[in-house]
């Protein structure tokens, strides 16, 4: 059988790389290329709206000059993934601002240049994540109360439950679960769910003496 000359093999590996761009532009999913380090070398149209901006004002910017992790243990994860070359999908929760405007999602990062490579690109996909049902306003004062939703949410959280066990209690997805845990997060000030535990129960948010956890506007209604 005639091998196909190296010419031939350029043109199709030029009408391929082509055929990728077209695609990867056109997609409806938010995507990026970045280098190992995070430094974005395209996004397509839909990555870019995410901050109201064409694609090429995101090329040459770093990932974490525009997107705030909020869960440390994710990013640490995705870190030692990239040091041991392991290949597999990470996401990591993120927020991010547009005109003054907090936004919250997920990014998932997956490298995906060649095994042999010895520093991979990495393929990042944008989710955001919006509360299911009508927004509840926060209090101007953290300690002056929960929203109805926080509410129902925050003692789930207190008393171990898993996001789906959360999700299912209260009639929302994993995903509605996590925007509003992260929003109490950014208004407590606090990095991680054990920090915002530990918090509520010093604001007094929480019963401290009621297992399971409840808030105290509960337990102030009980007989």
């Amino acid at each position: 059988m005639t091998q196909p000359s190296r010419h031939a093999s350029d043109e199709a590996a030029a009408a391929w790389r082509s055929r990728f761009v077209s695609l990867f532009d056109r997609a409806p999913v938010a995507l990026a290329i970045s280098d190992a380090y995070g430094l974005i070398l395209g996004a397509n149209p839909a990555f870019a709206s995410a901050w109201r901006l064409q694609p090429g004002k995101l090329e040459g910017r770093r990932l974490l000059d525009i997107l705030t992790p909020t869960n440390e243990r994710q990013l640490h994860r995705l870190d030692e993934a990239l040091r041991s070359r392991r290949r597999s999908r990470y996401p990591v929760e993120v927020t991010w601002q547009v005109g003054g405007t907090a936004r919250h999602g997920r990014v998932t990062v997956e490298p995906v240049s060649d095994p042999q490579d010895d520093i991979p690109r990495l393929l990042v996909s944008l989710t955001e994540e919006s509360c299911e049902g009508p927004p509840d306003a926060p209090p101007q004062d953290p300690a002056n109360g929960l929203s109805p939703q926080e509410a129902r949410i925050l003692p789930l959280v207190a008393a171990g439950a898993a996001g789906s066990a959360i999700a299912r209690e209260v009639g929302l997805t994993v995903d509605g679960v996590n925007y509003h845990v992260t929003r109490l997060c950014r208004r407590l000030d606090v990095p991680n769910r054990p920090a915002l535990i530990a918090r509520a129960y010093v604001l007094g948010l929480l019963d401290p003496v009621a297992w399971p956890p409840r808030t105290v506007s509960t337990a102030a209604d009980r007989p």
